[in-house]
């Protein structure tokens, strides 16, 4: 059942909206003042607010700002008497779902009521998603290396930073650079990848900066580039070491002066964008061999984040598997199967060339081909 709170200083408002909402099958609790609502939504979980906002103690804008800052998803719909513009829009601007005057239409109440319910189920839906995809891109690992990776990412994920992840292919690179979106300012805006390895280099411009209808054959419409699609999160330039250079040209341009031009275009748009590069490369001998700009490197690597091979923090291994028999066990609908102590130190003995992308493949092999407990046999066998 629907949680709704009323905050109005007036007793027979609070009593006309209440037996409308309970009537609507709905939870209602009541709040006297700003003062007594605050404390009732900070201790508990309301999905809607109808709030004056002209009362006594903390008036209805200065309650919705604290319920904000306090990070409750409480939408807020705001039932004044003083209906102008001005209060509208201060509402708004403070996160308010809805303003409506006094007294209220019925109609138009429940319908906003309703849609206000909606947001509060998808706000939570979202986040939910969100604590699971945190989860999905977790990096496991309780080894010096990885404690070091987990510590810089604390560190600089709330800054805007450019970083630079290094390290070899299949050892987590795009985890990391996903765990500094997430935990960054820009969580609640897009994080747009660019594999630079997997797009032609005739066709990286026109991917990274979007082109013109006609700016080449086969340019039917115009295209929005990825900097434009990440304009307010993360730009994640994935194997930056494989990117032409025209391409790192044009990159550094746009890092330069924040603004870009599609291809075959000549306005410039202004971006606003978080970069993140990955390279599996030696990017100072590519810069010595002439296939690296010095002065692009210089610009995205503030902060370098090294990624260590799974053979450099093999103790992970016991974690990542685990973890790994788990999501595997999720994804099929099955028992999570057990490792046995002698199929770990053969996992552990193993090269692992692949990293930790090769551990992942080889353990939902196990999974399928195994019985219950996995054994240092099935191991030798199937790894």
């Amino acid at each position: 059942m629907a949680k709704i709170i009323i905050i109005d200083d007036e007793k027979s408002i609070r009593a006309a909206l209440r037996d409308i909402l309970e009537y609507e099958g709905y939870d209602v609790e009541e709040a006297k003042d700003g003062e007594e609502g605050l404390d009732m939504i900070l201790r508990s979980n309301y999905d809607v607010a109808l709030c004056d906002i002209k009362m006594p103690k903390i008036d209805g804008l200065e309650l919705l700002l604290k319920v904000g800052e306090a990070g409750k998803g409480t939408q807020f719909v705001m039932v004044s008497a003083f209906g102008n513009v001005e209060n509208a829009v201060e509402a708004t601007k403070r996160g308010a779902f809805d303003f409506i005057t006094k007294p209220p239409d019925l109609n138009r109440l429940l319908v906003t009521v309703r849609n206000a319910l909606e947001r509060s189920k998808m706000a939570q839906e979202t986040k939910t998603l969100r604590k699971r995809i945190y989860k999905l891109n977790e990096i496991v690992g309780d080894s010096p290396p990885i404690r070091k990776v987990k510590e810089t990412i604390n560190r600089v994920a709330a800054t805007e930073a450019r970083v630079l992840v290094t390290g070899p292919n299949g050892s987590g690179k795009e985890m990391v650079a996903k765990q500094i979106h997430e935990k960054g300012n820009r969580a609640n805006m897009p994080l747009v990848e660019v594999n630079c390895a997997a797009i032609p280099s005739e066709l990286i411009e026109s991917e990274l900066f979007g082109h013109e209808k006609g700016a080449f054959t086969g340019a039917m419409a115009k295209r929005v580039g990825k900097f434009e699609q990440a304009d307010g999160g993360t730009l994640f330039l994935d194997e930056i070491g494989d990117m032409s250079l025209s391409a790192q040209a044009k990159v550094l341009r746009a890092l330069q002066e924040n603004k870009i031009t599609r291809v075959g275009g000549d306005k410039e748009i202004r971006v606003n964008v978080r970069v993140i590069a990955a390279t599996n490369k030696d990017l100072r001998r590519e810069i010595a061999e002439g296939n690296f700009r010095e002065d692009l490197f210089h610009r995205l690597s503030v902060i370098v984040i090294h990624v260590p091979a799974l053979a450099e923090r093999k103790e992970d291994i016991g974690l990542l598997a685990d973890k790994f028999l788990q999501d595997i066990a999720s994804e099929y609908g099955a028992p999570v199967k057990e490792l046995s102590p002698d199929a770990l130190r053969q996992l552990e003995s193993l090269p692992w060339t692949g990293n930790v992308r090769e551990l992942r493949n080889v353990i939902e092999r196990l999974v399928i081909m195994c019985g219950d407990t996995i054994t240092g046999e099935d191991v030798a066998l199937y790894a």
